[in-house]
C-alpha cells in the first residue's frame, strides 16, 4: 500500500510521541511505515522538511476558534493555544521551537500574534520584537514544563510533577509590558 504525505506525517507524530524527537529518524519512520527510507524522500526532500510538516500539524491540531476580538485577549488565546498544542506531544515544544527558529515552518503563531499586536495600536516598529518576545516566552515556558515532566517521569529527577503552571501569570507580565508601550504611544 502506498503512503500519502498525510500518512507519513501522521506516523511521524506517533513516533514523536512514543520515542521523542531524537529518535524520530527517517530510518525509524520508514520501518514504522513498512517502506525503505528512500520512499520517504518522495514526500519530503529531507528530514528538516518532514519536521516542519510535523510541527505544522501539531499547530493545526491545536488550533481553536473563535478568537477573541480584543487584541490583548487574542494574544492570550494564541499563546495558550500554542502552549497546549506543543505540550500535547512528547518533545512538541522542542520540535515547534526548533522548526520556527530555523525558519522552516511553524509560522502561524508568529503571524497571528503580530496581527493581534498591530490591532492593539502598538508601534509598527515594535511589533516584530514584541511578537518574538511573546513567542520566546511561550516556547521557553513550554520547553521547561515538558522537560521537567519528562525528566520526572523517567526518574532522572526526584521532583514531583508541578501542581500547577504559572504560564498565564508570566504571559500576563509580558503582556502588561506591551500594554504599557501601547499606553505610552497613545499618551504622546
Amino acid at each position: 500500500m502506498r503512503n500519502h504525505r498525510a500518512d507519513v506525517v501522521e506516523r511521524a507524530l506517533d513516533v514523536l510521541d512514543r520515542y521523542g524527537l531524537a529518535d524520530l529518524t527517517m530510518r525509524r519512520l520508514a520501518t514504522e511505515l513498512g517502506v525503505q527510507p528512500s520512499a520517504l524522500y518522495h514526500h519530503f526532500p529531507n528530514k528538516q522538511a518532514l519536521l516542519a510538516a510535523v510541527a505544522d500539524e501539531v499547530l493545526r491540531r491545536g488550533h481553536r476558534d473563535p478568537r477573541p476580538a480584543a487584541w490583548d485577549d487574542r494574544v492570550v488565546a494564541i499563546g495558550a493555544e500554542l502552549r497546549d498544542a506543543m505540550l500535547a506531544y512528547r518533545d512538541g515544544a522542542e520540535l515547534v521551537a526548533t522548526v520556527r527558529s530555523f525558519g522552516l515552518g511553524a509560522a502561524t503563531p508568529y503571524d497571528e500574534l503580530a496581527s493581534a499586536l498591530a490591532d492593539g495600536d502598538l508601534d509598527a516598529g515594535l511589533v516584530p520584537t514584541a511578537t518574538r518576545t511573546l513567542l520566546h516566552y511561550v516556547f521557553g515556558h513550554a520547553v521547561d514544563e515538558q522537560t521537567h515532566l519528562q525528566a520526572g517521569s523517567a526518574g532522572a529527577i526526584d521532583d514531583a510533577p508541578r501542581a500547577e503552571s504559572d504560564f498565564h501569570v508570566g504571559l500576563a507580565i509580558v503582556l502588561d509590558g506591551i500594554r504599557a508601550l501601547v499606553r505610552n504611544r497613545e499618551a504622546h
